[in-house]
């Protein structure tokens, strides 16, 4: 279970990341490129994965994890269930879904930390 605090700490852990309101979400960029949202009554957040990364982490459980039910979903856009998921795999779809859409030098200083 990852609590609303602590998902919203992890996502502004990443280089170069701010938040900023989207919609009824509040959504974490970096270079303005969006890589997840999140929306804190559903406990619920949305990452921007490739849908090769998407069709992996799926696999895991498709209660936890499954694509957003529209044309997004069939693009990489990929909920989560903050509320079921575990810690680690938390950590590793973020990571993911962040070094998707960040340039690469911001990819490496990510990785290297």
């Amino acid at each position: 279970m990852v609590s609303i605090t602590t998902a919203r700490k992890k996502a502004l852990s990443f280089p170069e990341t701010d938040e900023h309101p989207h919609f009824d979400r509040k959504a974490f960029r970096v270079k303005k490129k969006i890589f997840a949202t999140l929306l804190e009554k559903e406990r619920t957040m949305n990452l921007m994965l490739t849908p090769e990364d998407q069709f992996v982490f799926c696999k895991i459980d498709k209660n936890i994890i499954y694509p957003v039910p529209n044309k997004w979903g069939l693009k990489g856009a990929t909920t989560i269930e903050l509320k079921k998921i575990s810690m680690a795999v938390f950590k590793d779809i973020l990571r993911v879904a962040y070094c998707s859409k960040a340039p690469s030098d911001l990819v490496k200083q990510c990785i290297q930390e």
